[in-house]
Parts: C-alpha cells; structure tokens; sequence
C-alpha cells in the first residue's frame, strides 16, 4: 500500500523506494535540490511546524484506513501537550499498537532500560517494548499488531550514540520485511545540520552505532532515514514517506524553533544538555561520571580527586564557544553515587563557534595529562563503540595533542559530508 506524498500537508514529504543495497530512485534527487518549497518562512508567524503538527491539523486523515503502529516516546508531542497517539485516538485513528523505543513509550525507564509490553492505560492501545530487539523480531511485532504502516516520531538530539536513531533504521528493515509503509513524521535536529566527529568504522558496529555516519550527524530523523534507505537497506525494498518540517532551516538551533523541549531521555534535561552531548558522552566511556545523578548531565563531569588544575587548563586551551567552571557534586546515581567529586561544568558561551566533540578531545586529553592516576577508560573499552573505532583510545594514550586527534578524521568526514548531501532535505 503507497502512500502518496499529495495526500501530506506538507506536499514536500518524499517517498522513496529502494532497490536492493542500491540507490534512492523515484527522482529523489530532483525533489531533494528543491526543499525550500514547502518551507515558508513567514507562514505560521515564523514558528517551526513538526511534521506530526501537519498531520493532527488534518486530523490525521491521511492516516485513516491504515492499520498504524506507531513506534515513538514523550517527544512524539504536540504543541498543545497531547501526544500524538493520544491526538490520534481522539480523532478516531485508533493505532493498532505503539512502540517503545530505549526509555519506553511514555519514557520512564533509565539509560539502557525498557518499560516491557503492556496495554497503555490512557487509550488501551498496546505496547510492544521494541529497545534492543533486532529487524527479525521486530517485524515479528509488526505482523503478531497487524500493521501495515509504521509511524515513526522521536526527537533526536543529534549524535550518533543516542539510540532512537537506530531504532529507526531497524524500523525501517523490520518494515521492508512485512511490506509495511513507513512514515517519519521529522523533527529539527536541535543542533542544526553541520557533521563533525569520526565516522563509525564498521568493525566497531553496535547498538549504539549501526551503520557509518559521523558521530555528529548534522542531520534530521526524515533526512537519516532517506540516508538509511539510499545508503544501508538490505535486500528489498523501503516505502518510505517523510513529512518535512515546515519553516526550519539547517543553521536554526533549537531556541529558535518555537517548539517546547520534552526530555527526549531522563537524562537530557535540556537543550543545553543536547549542544554537549555529542562530546561529552564520550565520558561514558571512561571511569569519570558524565553527571548522572546530577541536575546537569554531560554537562558536570569529574571523579573523586580531581581538583582546580583541569579547569585551569581548560580555559588555557581556549576552545571556541566553551567556558569551564571548578566545581564539586555528588552523584545520587551511577558512577561515584553518594561520593564527593570534584570537576568541571562545562557551559556553551556561543553555540555558532561551539564544536562539542573538538571540545570534549580536549577534556580527555588534559584530564589523561594532569590526573594520570584518575584518569582512565572504562575496562571494556566502551570509548570505542561511543567514538566508533579504538583510533581516539589510541592515539590519547600515546599523547597526541588536540589538533592531532582531531585532524585524523577530517578526511572521512568529508566523504560523509558528500555522501550525505543527496538526500537532504533542508538548506
């Protein structure tokens, strides 16, 4: 069953078919060099509007008939509160099921944790806990629902560690499996769309990583999954539907959108946290707390015995847009919970100059430097998965400086860069 693009709000939104380990087809390449048509940047009073926005607007029309599974979390949001499930109940659009990603569908759960399968008590359509299941089982849970298309709406935050984004791509396979539509209804990326950081080699692949893209990937969920579809579907074929956002464009930062910010994760409280993120969850990998337990994750990073000197040789390095204050803290949970630990909060001064992955090569290498007796990664060399190879691990413990460990993937980077240009969506 296609669904045909006309029928969207958002005319722009692009459905691409995908031949096996092949290229996007349907001229999508044609379509992606004219985003700006469905981007009116007066319409609205200049506010940013979701793709999931268009639809309920509609009353999720486009959407009756079709057995919905709906694969989404807290973000999956309205501008007046309602979740889009809960939106789609009351328009009649019952979901035959919804999904729960990592955290779970309404979003309580901890890191690397799942709510389980249950029947949502607010508008009796069932759960399935979809976190860390593979493409097989996943579309298991397609045929045991009954569906026949899958929405997906989840708010990224931009890095290629955050696990939503490869729930999407499993979705997407799972999805091809069982010959069910997919539509993304996309989302801002709240970092805008500029790429940094190394591209995953694929002998490190895991859950936290999939397939090669940049450990800042400067993309939006619809424009990843068109990349996913052109770039790393297995045999057969994907019926893809993006609906674009409207009014956004890649140099807009979220405190420009207009929309409200929903912890995407229990631990990424707010937008501050997210401009970090890409660089500062690298510390997951190592044996320093990344601020779990406080009111500021990976944004507070420190351990037990670290003092004023790694904040001191912080701002020495004058990192563009970062400022670095001494502080001390105690986890309630996680590393060092219940233990006093001294360290830096890292706050962004200027977003536009700001590189939180160059920034935080600079917290690991100057922490490895003055506290070599603290300092350290965590036994199971998670670094690797998170940086997406053991080249970072490497070459900071053999000393090299910033600029060194920076520059060794400027030119992987720019081949993701080009690759990834076909299938964008906004200017």
């Amino acid at each position: 069953m296609n669904l045909n693009r006309r029928h969207f709000l958002g005319a722009s939104a692009l459905a691409v078919p995908v031949l096996a380990g092949g290229s996007a087809v349907a001229g999508a390449q044609s379509e992606a060099a004219q985003p700006e048509a469905a981007q009116p940047e007066a319409a609205h009073a200049g506010r940013v509007l979701t793709g999931a926005e268009q639809l309920a607007a509609q009353g999720w029309r486009t959407l009756k008939g079709r057995k919905v599974g709906v694969l989404s979390n807290p973000t999956g949001v309205l501008l007046n509160g309602d979740h889009i499930v809960d939106s789609m109940v009351a328009a009649d659009v019952e979901p035959v099921a919804a999904f729960g990603p990592e955290h779970g569908f309404r979003g309580s759960a901890q890191a690397g944790g799942s709510e389980g399968d249950y029947t949502d008590p607010r508008t009796g359509v069932p759960v399935y806990d979809a976190y860390g299941v593979d493409a097989t089982k996943l579309a298991s849970l397609f045929t045991k629902a009954g569906v026949d298309t899958v929405v997906f709406d989840i708010a990224d935050v931009g890095a290629r560690f955050y696990t939503y984004i490869w729930s999407l791509y499993t979705a997407m396979v799972a999805a091809a499996q069982v010959n069910a539509a997919l539509v993304v209804l996309d989302r801002p990326n709240p970092l805008g769309g500029r790429a940094a950081g190394p591209v995953l080699d694929p002998k490190f692949a895991s859950g936290i990583g999939r397939q090669p893209i940049a450990q800042q990937h400067g993309m939006t969920v619809g424009e990843l999954a068109r990349f996913f579809a052109g770039e790393f579907m297995p045999d057969g074929k994907v019926r893809l539907d993006v609906v674009q956002v409207r009014g956004w464009r890649r140099d807009t930062l979220f405190a420009q959108t207009g929309l409200n910010w929903v912890l995407p994760s229990p631990n990424m409280p707010t937008p501050d946290t997210a401009l970090v993120y890409p660089g500062t969850g690298m510390f997951e990998g190592t044996v320093f707390s990344e601020g779990r337990g406080t009111t500021r994750p990976f944004e507070i990073i420190g351990a037990p015995g670290l003092d004023w000197r790694w904040r001191e040789k912080l701002e020495d390095e004058q990192l563009p847009g970062a400022k670095f204050r001494e502080t001390y803290f105690v986890p309630t949970f996680s590393k060092f919970a219940n233990q006093t630990c001294g360290g830096v909060q890292l706050s962004v001064s200027d977003p536009r100059a700001f590189d939180a992955i160059r920034t935080a090569v600079a917290m690991l290498v100057t922490a490895k430097a003055l506290h070599p007796d603290v300092f350290a990664w965590r036994p199971d060399n998670y670094i690797d998965k998170l940086s997406g190879s053991d080249r970072l691990r490497t070459m900071v413990d053999a000393g090299a400086g910033v600029d060194e460990v920076t520059g060794a993937w400027r030119a992987e980077l720019a081949e993701f860069d080009r690759r990834r240009r076909h299938y964008l969506l906004y200017r």
